[in-house]
């Protein structure tokens, strides 16, 4: 798919192409506004998703009901849900978002030249971003707001198991944008539920500026392959909780729980330990028998596995697809380690390259192992769950990155431009 040009009839390109054509259109009018402009259309779609929250949550029903029917694991259905509680937090989140700075014009760096021409590079809008998702429909706003903020266009292309609350949403933000005086095909929904639809998206290169893919390994991993549109790749989250032979147990148990069980539906929840055989004797006991309070199923290793007589954890062997499934569960795998160095060996065979923890009392073992590992953040006595763009204090995040290139880590509004060189001079020739 290109660029129509002046004598393509608008009629005859397809639905999806159609859409990120009047995409391009509301992004050029969108990039030059002032903060205040889009700031104000933010505030009213949060009012909007608060007024509208009863029409949300009875179209999200509809999905839940669907998901339940078709055998939905409980995991995938509660990141599907939708109380009025969470939207209420999700317009909270908007509103977190128009306190952010606006990112475009922001001056990256600038100078005067020797000739006398004044250089500067300045942050603008990428243009139209098309976001594809997997089930989770507070994704829908998040990549709104945050695209409407940073000056572009968006085109939403959600998991059919959330049509009818995409849908819903859909309708309550492009009212609410449209109510402010910006153009609503700022924001759309991609036509079609069909897999038809996101293979156009894909290849919708020269309408389409860049695709930011999020989701399962599956949905990842076909998006890189096979869009035409350039991809920010975002990535699983096999993260790993590593406990030193000099770790306060107290705190480790804290985190573990935590990193695992708060919340195992998402990406930065932990889904492997890793221990040091010196600590072993005395953390691995108390880590099974807390990790059997907050449910979680372990699958261990035989160094791991020797310590299950007595506890109350569910205890079984670990394959080698263990180490590298990022479960979205009560499960995780577990192993015990001969050091930090082999710990680090072990996060870099299998590791996402999303988050990894070392809980430790050593300094010097903190240092070497943030030093080692490479990933997008590296967490030293923290929970793997602090790995979030609301968390960092960037307001709500589009994805969280695992590449190396544009961005990385949790992707606020900076992450949404690109940017452009101002040459300003005083009839300079070369």
């Amino acid at each position: 798919m290109t660029v129509p040009s002046s004598l393509s009839p608008y009629d005859d390109m397809s639905a999806v192409a159609q859409a990120a054509y009047r995409a391009r259109g509301a992004a050029a009018q969108i990039a030059p506004l002032p903060r205040a402009a889009k700031d104000d259309a933010l505030l009213a779609i949060a009012d909007a998703l608060e007024v509208r929250t009863k029409e949300i949550v009875e179209a999200n029903a509809q999905d839940i009901a669907k998901a339940r029917e078709a055998g939905t694991s409980e995991s995938i259905v509660d990141r599907l849900t939708l109380t009025p509680e969470r939207v209420r937090a999700i317009a909270s989140d908007v509103r977190d978002v128009v306190a952010l700075p606006d990112p475009v014009g922001e001056v990256v760096r600038g100078s005067t030249l020797p000739n006398g021409i004044d250089l500067r590079q300045v942050r603008v809008p990428l243009g139209v971003v098309g976001i594809i998702y997997e089930a989770r429909p507070n994704v829908t706003v998040d990549a709104a707001a945050l695209c409407l903020k940073s000056g572009n266009a968006v085109l939403l292309r959600g998991s059919s198991s959330a049509y009818h609350s995409n849908t819903a949403l859909v309708r309550v933000l492009r009212d609410a944008v449209g109510g402010a005086g910006l153009p609503a095909d700022a924001i759309q929904l991609v036509p079609g539920e069909s897999r038809d639809s996101v293979r156009e998206l894909m290849r919708a290169r020269g309408l389409v500026d860049v695709l930011i893919p999020r989701g399962g390994a599956s949905l990842i991993r076909t998006v890189v392959e096979e869009s035409t549109v350039p991809v920010i790749e975002t990535g699983t989250g096999n993260c790993h909780v590593y406990v030193d032979a000099q770790a306060d147990l107290d705190m480790a148990v804290r985190i573990l729980v935590n990193s695992k069980a708060q919340r195992p539906s998402v990406c930065n929840a932990a889904e492997t330990l890793l221990v040091h055989r010196d600590i072993a004797d005395a953390f691995v006991p108390r880590a099974l028998d807390a990790l059997a309070e907050a449910g979680v199923t372990v699958h261990a290793d035989e160094r791991v596995a020797a310590y299950a007589d007595g506890s109350k954890a569910t205890v079984v062997p670990a394959t080698t697809e263990d180490w590298e499934t990022e479960y979205l569960s009560y499960d995780i795998a577990a192993a015990v380690v001969d050091s930090l160095d082999a710990a680090v060996e072990h996060i870099r065979l299998w590791t996402s390259g999303h988050t990894e923890a070392i809980v430790t009392t050593s300094q010097q073992a903190a240092r070497r192992f943030t030093q080692l590992v490479d990933s997008t953040t590296v967490a030293v006595n923290a929970s793997t769950r602090f790995t979030d763009g609301g968390q960092f204090g960037f307001g709500a995040e589009i994805g969280i990155s695992t590449q190396k290139l544009h961005a990385r880590g949790p992707m606020g509004l900076p992450e949404l431009t690109s940017t452009k060189y101002i040459v300003t001079g005083d009839g300079h020739t070369r």
